[in-house]
């Protein structure tokens, strides 16, 4: 299956391949993905739209990164957490409960301090309990705020004891979904967002230069 030329600058902006603020040349990108201006400029307003590139000028820029950026994801995030958790302890099935064990299993079963496979761990938890509210609506704008929180490259995971509160917490989330606690699902799961946000921002003032990931 190809690859279009938004998902490969969009990969590339993720991976953070280009640099906060740099330039992002039409004919300069058209050169580097083998393609014409046209299929960068359509790319390029999509991304806009997402809020990964910034206007400058008459072109764009890739956005940079701040702690204002974290606490206005994270203002939204916490509260569509707590709706997704508290959905799922409602409309939880018995494959979703399934999921979120196994999802929850292998990140107990996670033998690396690895931030990246951290992340990834954590990221496949965090979808399953997304999914498990049978909300789409949630579930999109929840991979979209993610997709802002990946762009910053040291996991938050590997901070202090936060691995532990998170494999903790995750293990009491699914306790209460499994007992359809839809109050106490979600107010956990914005306790787990804002424990999240705060290490996130401590991790930023540690290093102003290289922000967190969860």
């Amino acid at each position: 299956m190809t690859t279009s030329v938004y998902e490969q600058i969009r990969r590339d902006i993720v991976s953070r391949r280009f640099s906060d603020g740099e330039q992002l040349v039409e004919i300069v990108l058209a050169n580097r993905y083998g393609t014409s201006r046209t299929p960068v400029r359509e790319a390029l307003y999509r991304l806009h739209a997402e809020q990964l590139v910034a206007r400058h000028g008459r072109g764009y820029v890739v956005r940079e990164s701040s702690p204002e950026e974290i606490l206005d994801i994270y203002e939204v995030r916490t509260t569509l957490e707590g709706a997704a958790a508290k959905a799922a302890a409602v409309r939880r099935t018995d494959l979703d409960l399934s999921r979120l064990r196994a999802a929850h299993e292998a990140m107990l079963q996670l033998g690396t301090g690895d931030g990246d496979a951290r992340a990834e761990a954590n990221r496949l938890f965090h979808e399953a309990l997304w999914r498990a509210s049978h909300n789409a609506t949630v579930v999109d704008l929840l991979i979209r705020l993610n997709t802002h929180l990946i762009r910053y490259p040291t996991s938050t995971l590997t901070f202090d004891d936060r691995w532990e509160v998170v494999l903790a917490e995750h293990a009491r989330l699914v306790e209460l979904i499994e007992q359809r606690d839809a109050e106490g699902a979600r107010h956990l799961a914005e306790h787990h967002m804002e424990g999240a946000r705060d290490v996130r921002l401590r991790m930023y003032a540690d290093q102003p230069t290289s922000p967190a990931r969860d």
